[in-house]
């Protein structure tokens, strides 16, 4: 970072919070004070923060020269590739109907009780993770799961929590979430160029995942059943289809590939590629639904997929300006000093622990929006980590897996429990869930937590960026291997 500022304020440099205050004002109005999940809404309060904060600045003009240079980032314009692509990828899973698959699993195992729950659980964390999407799989699988579900015995709040559960764990651990995508790219190395490779952070990220993962399976097999009987055979199977089914070769391949290749890129050339001819030869997509046109608008999931990733871009462009701002300001900087001198940075497991609470108190915030919080104390992990030399990868997990946890799910704040009660209401079958009782149920990002305070603790997981694993800090040269 640099060590003056290019930018000053009317009022002083407290004053460049304007917009993030702006940013963190929109996002609470939207996500808790009016229940409207909306990234286009977050985006644009993102733009109005920039539009009032460059009326606070002394030059108008280096504001925006502040803007642009955060906008056209190298870390900035990664993300933005790397989510449209995704975004293609996603929407073919989604509209191939891979999800009626599990549910023609669970018709023909005449699956019940808790032993649903549980299987409710593992299918929305695939789900997830082919799609990319925690939003996206919680609207496909409430409507199936859940009103059928509770008459086969399920427990309302626990099957509902299994949903909300699997949903992030795919999200948590998916190469083509947003969330993935972003936490990695803004962690930098600091010996060679780039940033963290998405398949060797999803690979070191999966120890603390399935142990969680694991953890809440057997809550939900344990606890997930009411102990009454029921049949719903016939609502499950008019939503079944074991084609879906297929649709997994193609996301093993681009998980395969993502995990030897460490190019995010070629992986999802390949899931296109092999998920789209094998869509197509087993009739779960007409041509037209790759690429068409109807009544003069284009179709297909080329486009949709491009189009529902917009928002997401937008957000992330705003966020980048506002962060562009903050360091030509020399906020994050202070911020990263106030950090890193104080007693709790000065180690590796201190430093673990200020990223940990930094990007939950952002992400509460944010109301639960981790892509938004991440994006915005990405930077701030990032210098706080390497200041102790830690690997790009253990900077990541730590943010990612506590913004992921406890703090995206806070009753009264959280995006994903509002939409989630908000999908369990309308069942004459099956009652509404609250918020309060969703967070009891939700088990999956609250065990995620308490693994990484135990990784922290302890320093499980825990790797530097020097050779052989050992500490080299910023600034300092990489050892020389032995016998060079």
């Amino acid at each position: 970072m640099s060590t003056a500022p290019q930018l000053t304020f009317r009022g002083g440099w407290t004053m460049a919070f304007i917009p993030v205050v702006i940013f963190v004002i929109f996002s609470v109005v939207y996500f808790v004070v009016l229940d409207a999940f909306d990234m286009t809404a977050l985006a644009a309060g993102g733009f109005i923060a920039l539009l009032v904060g460059a009326l606070l600045a002394r030059g108008y003009s280096k504001f925006w020269d502040a803007v642009i240079a955060g906008i056209g980032s190298a870390t900035s314009v990664s993300i933005v590739m790397i989510l449209v692509l995704v975004g293609m990828l996603g929407q073919l899973i989604k509209d191939s109907d891979v999800s009626a698959g599990f549910v023609w699993i669970a018709d023909q195992a005449g699956l019940h009780g808790g032993g649903l729950t549980l299987f409710v659980f593992l299918a929305c964390c695939l789900i997830a993770m082919a799609t990319g999407s925690s939003i996206g799989t919680m609207f496909t699988a409430f409507p199936i799961f859940y009103p059928a579900g509770v008459l086969l015995g399920a427990d309302p709040a626990m099957l509902a929590g299994a949903i909300v559960s699997g949903a992030i764990f795919g999200d948590n651990l998916a190469p083509i979430s947003d969330t993935t995508i972003i936490s990695a790219s803004t962690q930098r190395f600091r010996h060679k160029d780039g940033s963290a490779d998405i398949g060797g952070v999803v690979t070191s990220r999966a120890r603390y995942a399935l142990v969680a993962a694991a953890l809440a399976g057997i809550g939900y097999l344990v606890f997930g059943g009411t102990g009454a009987g029921g049949t719903a055979s016939v609502d499950l199977a008019d939503q079944a289809d074991p084609r879906g089914l297929i649709m997994l070769a193609p996301v093993a391949a681009l998980l395969l590939t993502a995990f030897l290749s460490r190019n995010i890129y070629l992986a999802v050339t390949v899931g296109l590629v092999l998920g789209t001819a094998t869509a197509l030869l087993a009739g779960l997509l007409e041509p037209s639904g790759v690429l068409g046109v109807t009544e003069g608008a284009p179709t297909g999931y080329l486009v949709t997929g491009v189009s529902a990733m917009l928002p997401t871009v937008a957000l992330v462009i705003a966020v980048f300006g506002i962060m562009g701002v903050l360091r030509a300001a020399g906020v994050l900087e202070r911020i990263v000093a106030a950090l890193t001198e104080g007693r709790l940075a000065g180690t590796p497991r201190g430093a673990e622990a200020a990223i940990g609470l930094g990007v939950s108190a952002t992400t509460v915030l944010f109301g639960g929006v981790n892509s938004a919080s991440m994006l915005t104390f990405g930077p701030v992990a990032d210098e706080i980590g390497a200041r102790q030399g830690l690997h790009p990868y253990r900077r990541t997990n730590v943010m990612d897996c506590f913004a992921m946890g406890l703090s995206c799910v806070v009753p009264v704040f959280s995006a994903f429990l509002f939409i989630g009660a908000m999908l369990t209401a309308g069942h004459e079958q099956a009652p509404e869930i609250s918020t309060t009782q969703l967070f009891g149920a939700t088990w999956y990002p609250l065990l995620l937590t308490v693994v990484l305070i135990v990784a922290v603790a302890t320093g499980w997981g825990r790797r530097f960026e020097g050779p052989g694993g050992q500490p080299v800090k910023r600034g300092e040269d990489v050892p020389a291997p032995a016998g060079a």
